[in-house]
Formats: structure tokens, C-alpha cells, sequence
């Protein structure tokens, strides 16, 4: 019995080891009409095997590109489309910048810095107010989940004014609209359905 770590390396493995049999059969087809037909043959096993990727864009294309691929680019037919090119499939991607900004401190995000820059060039007003109070808000809530501990809003007030640059800061104001947030988070939602709670109940 022979297994199929012992058969040769199949280029694409997601269609199997039958498919590779036949595009391997095909190259062994001298008469060229009769190769042509077995490709198409191929290409349309192929295709069926997803059929959830009928309509997609040049889903033909890709299934023409992989037979080329399986048969090492040996198969000599006459491909309905431009096929990828051999040597196209060892060039590799431009690698992607890793971004190297600063973080003051990480426990808060690269994003809450964000933010902050951003209430920071806002006109005074209640949309500023509350912007930098969901700021305090979210902080308290980050500096706990790393912390593990209860965070006394100075600490906030602090790391607030320093990741601002002393351009925000955590007033009394603040404060208020930062507890009217937390109950209106906490606070349970009413039911509104009549039906509900004995009131209004058909008495038969």
C-alpha cells in the first residue's frame, strides 16, 4: 500500500491527489486536440468542486492559472487567458511597515492618544465636554483592567493632563458628566410591553 506522503508533492493539495492524477495524465496526451479537451475537462472538475465561487471575478482565470501551476507550466494547450508566469510566483510581497510610534503608556493605546489629540483641537463646548469625559472614562477602565485595583480619579487627572500636555484636564464638570455616563450604562431598560408585569391582563 502506498501513502501519500510517499507520492510526489502536489503543488495545490486543496484539490487532491485525484485531480494531480489527472492534469498528470494530460501531459502524457501527444495528440494536442484531444489535450486541449482533457484540460477543459479538468478545469470544469475543478470548478465544480466550488461552486460558491461561480460569480466571483476571474474565478475561470484562476482555475486556468492553477492548472498551469499543476502541471508545472508543461502543458501545452491553448489557455483561454494570459496564465500567471512561473517566475511570478517566487517574487515575494514589499513588506509592510510595522509602525513605530511612541506609546506614553501602553495600558492606555495608541488609540485613547488619538482621542485625546483630538478633543484637544475641538472648540470649547458640551461635545468637547463629553468627548473628554468618555476619555476619562475609558482611561479608568483600561488603568483597572491592567492594574487590577481601584483607580482614584486624580491619577486620571494626572495622566490626562500629561498626555494633553496640560491642554485637558478632569474638572468638576467632568466628573459629573463622567457618573451620568456610568448610570445611564448601568441603568436597567424598562419594558415597554404592555402585556407584561400582570398589567393589562384579560380577565376571563
Amino acid at each position: 500500500m502506498q501513502y501519500n506522503t510517499q507520492q510526489k508533492k502536489m503543488p495545490l493539495p486543496e484539490y487532491g491527489r485525484s485531480i494531480q492524477n489527472m492534469v498528470d495524465h494530460a501531459l502524457t496526451i501527444e495528440d494536442r486536440a484531444e489535450r486541449q479537451r482533457c484540460a477543459n475537462t479538468i478545469v470544469n472538475i475543478m470548478g465544480g468542486m466550488f461552486p460558491h465561487l461561480r460569480d466571483v471575478p476571474d474565478f475561470k482565470h484562476k482555475l486556468w492559472d492553477h492548472l498551469a501551476i499543476m502541471s508545472d507550466f508543461k502543458l501545452d494547450i491553448d489557455y483561454p487567458f494570459e496564465i500567471i508566469r512561473k517566475d511570478n510566483l517566487e517574487v515575494k510581497p514589499e513588506p509592510i511597515p510595522y509602525p513605530r510610534t511612541r506609546i506614553k503608556y501602553r495600558h492606555y493605546g495608541r488609540t485613547l492618544e488619538v482621542l485625546i489629540e483630538k478633543a484637544c483641537e475641538m472648540p470649547e463646548g458640551d461635545e468637547k465636554q463629553n468627548l473628554i469625559a468618555l476619555i476619562c472614562n475609558h482611561m479608568k477602565k483600561d488603568y483597572m483592567a491592567w492594574n487590577k485595583d481601584t483607580v482614584d480619579d486624580s491619577k486620571i487627572d494626572d495622566d490626562l493632563r500629561e498626555l494633553s500636555e496640560g491642554r485637558l484636564q478632569m474638572t468638576e464638570a467632568i466628573v459629573k458628566l463622567m457618573n451620568e455616563r456610568i448610570e445611564q450604562n448601568c441603568r436597567p431598560k424598562q419594558n415597554n410591553n404592555p402585556n407584561r408585569g400582570g398589567k393589562n391582563k384579560k380577565k376571563y
